[in-house]
């Protein structure tokens, strides 16, 4: 990949990382569990994001019928 394309993709997955960050923070879970998403997310930026994109706890608007 060519430089400048690095840098685009990488800020990509900080404003990605940073979204799931705030998302995590004022997600109904517990304590515990927003620590472990936490650590997940920034140890593992790519991995992190994708699943707590696909399995982090949901807020209440999805969830209504």
């Amino acid at each position: 990949m060519n430089m400048p394309y690095n840098g685009i993709l990488g800020l990509l997955i900080l404003i990605g990382d940073v979204w799931a960050i705030i998302s995590i923070f004022q997600s109904g879970a517990s304590n515990e569990k927003k620590a472990l998403w936490i650590v997940l997310v920034v140890l593992l930026p790519v991995v992190g994001l994708i699943l707590w994109y696909f399995l982090g706890p949901r807020s209440g608007v999805a969830n209504r019928t």
